[in-house]
């Protein structure tokens, strides 16, 4: 990485690194999808500034100590290819502030905008109660569901303690205690007998052997069990369709991400009838299926 001796506004930082992310050949997808907004996220994290900082602050000079610590996160987004978020320790989801590390996927799943218009038109928000959210990582599709559902009992469940642990602070940070629950489950083993749900929503691990085998640098400093998923990427996949109907209250949904897997599901599920959803800001691979649709499992 060349120095940054003769850079002084924030400005220059962000040019500077932009230019240093796209020489490196840098992978984004972790909350920026380009370098320069990128270097702008880690330019005014280190600063403690505001991501929607006025453009009258962008030619503002720094001090020797702020440009050294600005060069070191840039630095070490390019020799570590750490994810900017691992680095920030934050990520945005529907609006909302996350804490992630190393631990869980940082949060990018185009759910965010059906949560966003309250599961409409599918769900009629005032009649849901209860939530599930499988396979949480961070919590961040549970916890934002929470805050758009306000009458709604939101369960939180994953396999893994690490993830909980993660999710746990979340639920602290918005200050949603007394209508969460956090659970380790594999899948809805681990899940209380009796629970019943209006919605479960799941963006479970569904990449695929091959796939896996290509991610870029990025992608692999995430967990694997949060990503791989077997050969054709629907193992985690066919158990949540084995269990779903038993776990939906009638009139219940499920919604699952499956991403780049959505051809190998097809083909595994033809029989199915799979409602692929739209999404005005981008993204695909997220199916719904009613109670009634869902096989009857075991």
């Amino acid at each position: 990485m060349d120095s940054a001796a003769d850079l002084r506004s924030i400005r220059d930082f962000v040019r500077f690194g932009a230019s240093q992310f796209r020489a490196a050949g840098l992978e984004f997808g972790h909350g920026t999808d380009n370098a320069f907004d990128e270097a702008a996220w880690l330019v005014l994290h280190s600063l403690a500034l505001p991501l929607d900082l006025p453009e009258s602050w962008w030619d503002s000079r720094l001090t020797r100590s702020e440009r050294l610590r600005v060069e070191a996160v840039l630095r070490e987004r390019v020799t570590s290819r750490r994810p900017a978020a691992y680095i920030t320790r934050e990520a945005w989801f529907m609006g909302m502030p996350f804490y992630v590390d190393e631990r869980v996927l940082v949060p990018r799943s185009p759910i965010a905008e059906l949560i966003a218009a309250g599961f409409s038109p599918w769900l009629e928000p005032d009649r849901v109660r209860r939530v599930l959210d499988l396979c949480t990582g961070s919590g961040c599709i549970g916890l934002a569901t929470a805050a758009v559902l306000p009458g709604a009992e939101v369960w939180l469940s994953d396999l893994s303690r690490d993830a909980l642990a993660v999710a746990r602070e979340n639920v602290r940070r918005h200050g949603l205690e007394a209508r969460t629950h956090l659970v380790q489950s594999d899948v809805f083993s681990g899940l209380d007998e009796s629970a019943r749900f209006d919605l479960v929503v799941s963006n479970p691990p569904y990449v695929d052997a091959a796939e896996m085998a290509a991610l870029a640098a990025e992608y692999r400093q995430e967990p694997a069990l949060g990503l791989a998923a077997g050969a054709d990427g629907l193992d985690i996949v066919r158990r949540i369709l084995a269990g779903a109907r038993s776990r939906l209250n009638p009139g219940g949904v499920l919604i699952v991400e499956v991403g780049n897997s959505q051809p190998a599901l097809e083909a595994a599920f033809p029989d199915l009838p799979f409602t692929w959803l739209e999404f005005e800001s981008g993204g695909e691979g997220v199916f719904l299926l009613t109670h009634d649709q869902l096989p009857a499992g075991r």
